[in-house]
């Protein structure tokens, strides 16, 4: 019944620690991106799950997110989820590591920013080294091109 963990739980295992992050988001092109900061502490749940908590504040406004990262042989592919105090919304996850192992690209789905429907989106993560990752958001247009909105640049704390 107990699953061994894969080299992409490994891959994942070298997020575990504390990282400060800086990120920008923009929720519109006539609209100046609005910038937050905080913290993120990353640990390992029996080396199959990658548990991402992070506190951050919006112009003084407290917030916190969660996400679990783990790998399903089965389906080959990296699975899990996003839940922040933000949103009612619970987004799953699928997702591929590309052939450098630097970038996990996460797909979802969702309502779109406009509440008029649903829509895709991609969450990215791309190692830079051992102490930064940056995560990068981006939803589907109605014109069928990628939009980016967020971007985040983490550091681990030493």
């Amino acid at each position: 019944m107990f699953s061994q963990p894969q080299a992409e739980h490994q891959w994942l295992a070298k997020f575990v620690g504390s990282w400060t992050f800086e990120a920008s988001c923009y929720m519109g092109p006539d609209k100046p991106a609005d910038n937050s900061s905080g913290k993120v502490t990353v640990r390992s749940l029996g080396s199959m799950w990658t548990l991402f908590e992070t506190e951050g504040s919006h112009e003084g406004n407290p917030w916190g997110s969660i996400i679990t990262l783990g790998f399903d042989p089965l389906v080959n592919q990296y699975v899990g989820t996003f839940v922040g105090s933000m949103m009612a919304q619970q987004w799953v996850y699928a997702g591929t590591l590309d052939a450098a192992g630097q970038v996990l690209t996460l797909d979802t789905e969702g309502l779109k920013f406009d509440q008029t429907g649903r829509t895709k989106y991609q969450d990215i993560i791309e190692t830079v080294d051992d102490d930064h990752w940056i995560l990068k958001s981006k939803m589907l247009s109605d014109d069928g091109q990628w939009l980016p909105f967020m971007e985040s640049h983490h550091y681990r704390v030493k």
